[in-house]
Protein backbone atom coordinates (compact mmCIF):
# COMPACT_ATOMS: atom_id res chain seq x y z
CA UNK A 1 0.00 0.00 0.00
CA UNK A 2 1.58 3.21 -1.42
CA UNK A 3 0.54 6.73 0.19
CA UNK A 4 1.81 10.25 -1.10
CA UNK A 5 3.50 11.92 1.15
CA UNK A 6 2.36 15.23 1.85
CA UNK A 7 4.96 18.26 2.53
CA UNK A 8 2.47 20.18 4.67
CA UNK A 9 4.72 23.05 5.09
CA UNK A 10 4.68 23.76 1.55
CA UNK A 11 0.46 23.84 1.09
CA UNK A 12 0.05 25.89 4.26
CA UNK A 13 -0.15 29.72 4.48
CA UNK A 14 2.89 29.94 6.48
CA UNK A 15 4.96 32.94 5.39
CA UNK A 16 8.59 32.58 5.64
CA UNK A 17 9.75 36.47 6.54
CA UNK A 18 13.63 36.81 6.15
CA UNK A 19 15.21 39.66 7.49
CA UNK A 20 18.24 39.03 5.23
CA UNK A 21 16.39 39.67 2.12
CA UNK A 22 16.28 43.21 3.31
CA UNK A 23 19.44 43.96 4.29
CA UNK A 24 21.25 47.58 3.21
CA UNK A 25 24.07 47.04 0.93
CA UNK A 26 26.83 49.31 0.73
CA UNK A 27 30.71 49.12 2.29
CA UNK A 28 31.08 49.29 6.30
CA UNK A 29 33.57 51.71 7.70
CA UNK A 30 34.65 52.07 11.20
CA UNK A 31 36.26 55.33 11.51
CA UNK A 32 37.59 55.16 14.80
CA UNK A 33 39.21 59.38 16.04
CA UNK A 34 41.40 57.96 18.64
CA UNK A 35 44.75 58.73 16.25
CA UNK A 36 43.45 62.24 15.81
CA UNK A 37 43.25 62.69 19.88
CA UNK A 38 46.72 63.50 21.98
CA UNK A 39 47.93 59.69 23.20
CA UNK A 40 44.75 58.47 22.43
CA UNK A 41 42.79 60.14 25.04
CA UNK A 42 42.55 64.01 24.70
CA UNK A 43 40.62 66.15 21.83
CA UNK A 44 42.26 69.37 21.19
CA UNK A 45 39.95 71.04 19.04
CA UNK A 46 42.71 73.08 17.00
CA UNK A 47 44.47 69.92 16.12
CA UNK A 48 41.37 68.42 15.48
CA UNK A 49 40.16 70.64 13.25
CA UNK A 50 43.05 70.70 11.55
CA UNK A 51 43.40 66.60 11.02
CA UNK A 52 39.16 66.63 9.59
CA UNK A 53 40.65 69.60 6.86
CA UNK A 54 43.14 67.96 5.98
CA UNK A 55 41.58 64.67 5.73
CA UNK A 56 40.41 62.95 2.23
CA UNK A 57 36.65 62.41 3.01
CA UNK A 58 36.07 61.59 -0.70
CA UNK A 59 37.25 58.44 -0.18
CA UNK A 60 33.90 57.73 1.97
CA UNK A 61 31.98 58.03 -1.20
CA UNK A 62 28.76 55.95 -1.05
CA UNK A 63 29.92 54.35 1.98
CA UNK A 64 28.34 53.44 5.28
CA UNK A 65 30.53 55.09 7.93
CA UNK A 66 29.99 54.71 11.61
CA UNK A 67 31.99 56.94 14.09
CA UNK A 68 33.64 55.59 17.09
CA UNK A 69 36.84 56.38 19.49
CA UNK A 70 38.17 52.43 20.66
CA UNK A 71 39.62 54.49 23.85
CA UNK A 72 37.99 55.58 27.00
CA UNK A 73 38.36 59.24 25.68
CA UNK A 74 35.80 61.89 26.61
CA UNK A 75 34.33 62.78 23.03
CA UNK A 76 32.01 65.98 22.84
CA UNK A 77 29.22 65.76 20.51
CA UNK A 78 30.61 68.70 18.35
CA UNK A 79 33.67 66.48 17.33
CA UNK A 80 31.40 63.61 15.56
CA UNK A 81 29.10 66.24 14.54
CA UNK A 82 31.78 67.98 12.75
CA UNK A 83 33.36 65.05 10.80
CA UNK A 84 29.77 64.39 9.86
CA UNK A 85 29.26 67.69 7.78
CA UNK A 86 32.72 66.54 6.22
CA UNK A 87 31.44 62.97 5.30
CA UNK A 88 27.69 64.49 4.55
CA UNK A 89 28.59 65.05 0.74
CA UNK A 90 30.31 61.70 0.40
CA UNK A 91 29.06 59.04 2.49
CA UNK A 92 25.52 57.40 2.50
CA UNK A 93 24.91 57.13 6.17
CA UNK A 94 27.36 58.16 9.18
CA UNK A 95 26.72 57.43 12.64
CA UNK A 96 27.92 57.40 16.10
CA UNK A 97 29.09 54.10 17.13
CA UNK A 98 30.35 50.60 16.42
CA UNK A 99 29.54 48.64 13.32
CA UNK A 100 26.72 46.81 15.09
CA UNK A 101 25.57 49.86 16.04
CA UNK A 102 25.63 51.34 12.11
CA UNK A 103 23.65 47.73 11.01
CA UNK A 104 21.18 48.52 13.77
CA UNK A 105 20.31 51.84 12.20
CA UNK A 106 20.43 50.39 8.71
CA UNK A 107 17.79 47.91 9.70
CA UNK A 108 15.63 50.09 11.64
CA UNK A 109 15.28 52.54 8.89
CA UNK A 110 14.42 49.44 6.53
CA UNK A 111 11.72 47.83 9.07
CA UNK A 112 10.26 51.46 9.61
CA UNK A 113 9.63 51.68 5.70
CA UNK A 114 8.31 48.28 5.31
CA UNK A 115 4.45 47.64 3.87
CA UNK A 116 3.55 44.12 6.09
CA UNK A 117 -0.11 44.97 5.07
CA UNK A 118 0.34 41.83 2.91
CA UNK A 119 0.84 39.80 5.99
CA UNK A 120 -2.52 40.76 8.16
CA UNK A 121 -3.99 38.14 9.95
CA UNK A 122 -1.62 35.50 8.19
CA UNK A 123 0.94 32.86 10.27
CA UNK A 124 4.85 34.66 9.82
CA UNK A 125 7.79 32.84 10.61
CA UNK A 126 10.84 35.09 11.27
CA UNK A 127 13.77 33.18 9.61
CA UNK A 128 16.45 32.76 12.03
CA UNK A 129 19.56 31.54 10.38
CA UNK A 130 21.22 34.55 8.42
CA UNK A 131 24.64 34.70 5.88
CA UNK A 132 24.94 38.24 6.24
CA UNK A 133 25.07 40.52 9.73
CA UNK A 134 21.66 41.23 10.68
CA UNK A 135 21.29 42.64 14.26
CA UNK A 136 19.56 41.12 17.45
CA UNK A 137 17.65 44.75 17.78
CA UNK A 138 16.31 43.95 14.51
CA UNK A 139 14.46 40.98 15.07
CA UNK A 140 12.95 42.72 17.87
CA UNK A 141 12.23 45.42 16.10
CA UNK A 142 10.47 43.73 13.45
CA UNK A 143 8.34 41.62 16.04
CA UNK A 144 7.12 45.75 16.74
CA UNK A 145 6.16 46.08 13.45
CA UNK A 146 4.57 42.54 12.63
CA UNK A 147 2.56 41.56 16.14
CA UNK A 148 -0.07 44.11 15.37
CA UNK A 149 -0.40 42.49 11.80
CA UNK A 150 -0.22 38.82 11.57
CA UNK A 151 -1.87 35.99 13.43
CA UNK A 152 0.91 34.43 14.96
CA UNK A 153 4.87 35.09 14.80
CA UNK A 154 7.25 31.72 14.97
CA UNK A 155 10.83 32.21 14.76
CA UNK A 156 13.46 29.76 13.17
CA UNK A 157 12.41 27.22 10.29
CA UNK A 158 9.00 25.70 9.50
CA UNK A 159 10.24 21.82 10.35
CA UNK A 160 11.50 23.32 14.05
CA UNK A 161 10.24 27.05 15.08
CA UNK A 162 10.08 28.40 18.06
CA UNK A 163 6.16 29.82 18.56
CA UNK A 164 6.38 33.66 19.64
CA UNK A 165 3.12 35.17 19.33
CA UNK A 166 -0.56 33.59 18.84
CA UNK A 167 -3.40 36.65 18.41
CA UNK A 168 -5.97 36.26 20.67
CA UNK A 169 -9.40 34.58 18.90
CA UNK A 170 -11.81 37.56 19.66
CA UNK A 171 -8.93 39.97 18.26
Amino acid sequence: MSTEIVNRVANSKLVTFNLEDYYPYGERVLFDIKDWLLEGFVLREGTFREKAAEHDWSQYQDKLVALTCSTDAIVPAWAYMLLATYLQPYAKKTVTGNLEDLETILYTEVIQNLDVSALKDKPVIVKGCSHKPVPKNAYLLLIEKLQPVVRSLMYGEACSSVPLYKKPKNQ
